[in-house]
């Protein structure tokens, strides 16, 4: 059972983590059918994480080492007085931006009024099975959001069309500004709550401030590299902290499985991603979000009359 519940996952969390339905809503939803605690599997969630955080980095792997790159021509030039902000090229821009659209995951440790808690706490508290009627209120937000940025989108086209833009920018601008990535980095704090897809979100956000969809996507992938990596660092930071081994749920073989899994899956996910990008279909994830969080509400509503788990027969 832990082999085959390790393999289910790496494949719901390979999907859902680059598609924008949210991985976190869906990896919480195939937990409560299992009937398995999702606060308890938490670590085993962040491994799964960093298993589509490798996919991703090989996906991306040319415009990482072109970053890279330009990271340290821009420290020298800096260093030699030779940088200006006005002449900066699309890569030093990016650069700046990625910084400034990782500032707002401080929010993320800011006290949440009335609780001892941090934000982080409330979207790792929100995994649990007794909170599905949220979660499942969370996925009907992205709907939400994704049929907001298809409207953004297509009237972005419409305006640059009707202005005649150059074709290859019809679809947008292509690079981020200061607010652009403010507006990103605290819809990605948002994006923590399992339900609320973090490519989705950030996504739509992109499209509202009038970024080109292809060039929005690729940040918020890019963006999510260190992101990923600074949460499973705190969770094994967390997990290394506790009595308990943080493999005692699974064992290590289920775990390697899952990340595998996970990452390869994701892989194919990115594509698949960008192709619906590409060709307009994003309409279909935002119908699959509204159809899945409405049945997750009704399902969480008699569950909620029942005082159990119907999947399980566990009490809630």
């Amino acid at each position: 059972m832990d082999y085959i519940y390790s393999i289910v996952m790496g494949i719901v969390q390979g999907l859902t983590e680059f598609l924008p339905v949210s991985s976190s809503g869906h990896l919480t939803l195939v937990q409560h059918i299992f009937g398995v605690d999702g606060e308890s599997n938490f670590f085993f969630n962040i491994m799964l994480h960093v298993g589509t955080l490798f996919a991703v980095c090989v996906f991306y792997y040319k415009l990482l080492w072109s970053l890279i790159k330009s990271f340290f021509g821009l420290i020298k030039k800096i260093f030699t007085g030779k940088f200006s902000w006005k002449n900066r090229t699309d890569d030093e821009n990016m650069i700046f931006m990625l910084i400034i659209g990782l500032l707002p995951l401080f929010l993320l440790f800011v006290p949440v009024p009335g609780t001892d808690m941090v934000f982080k706490d409330v979207s790792e508290m929100f995994s649990g099975n007794k909170y599905l009627i949220y979660v499942a209120s969370f996925l009907v937000i992205t709907s939400i959001l994704l049929w907001i940025g298809i409207a953004c989108n297509k009237r972005t086209c419409t305006h640059a069309i009707h202005s005649r833009k150059d074709l290859e920018n019809e679809d947008g601008r292509k690079n981020y500004n200061v607010l652009d990535a403010i507006c990103v980095g605290v819809m990605q704090v948002f994006a923590t709550l399992p339900g609320i897809s973090r490519s989705g979100s950030t996504l739509a956000v992109g499209e509202m401030r009038g970024i080109n969809k292809q060039k929005a996507i690729d940040y918020t992938f890019i963006l999510g590299i260190p992101t990923i990596l600074a949460s499973a660092v705190f969770e094994l930071k967390d997990a290394l902290g506790s009595n308990v081994s943080p493999t005692a749920e699974l064992g290590v073989a289920p775990l390697i499985i899952g990340m595998v899994v996970s990452a390869v899956v994701g892989y194919l996910a990115i594509l698949i991603f960008k192709w619906f990008l590409k060709t307009d279909k994003m309409y279909i994830f935002a119908i699959y979000t509204a159809v899945i969080g409405i049945v997750g509400i009704i399902i969480a509503l008699i569950e909620m009359n029942c005082g159990f788990n119907i999947f399980s027969h566990t009490p809630l």
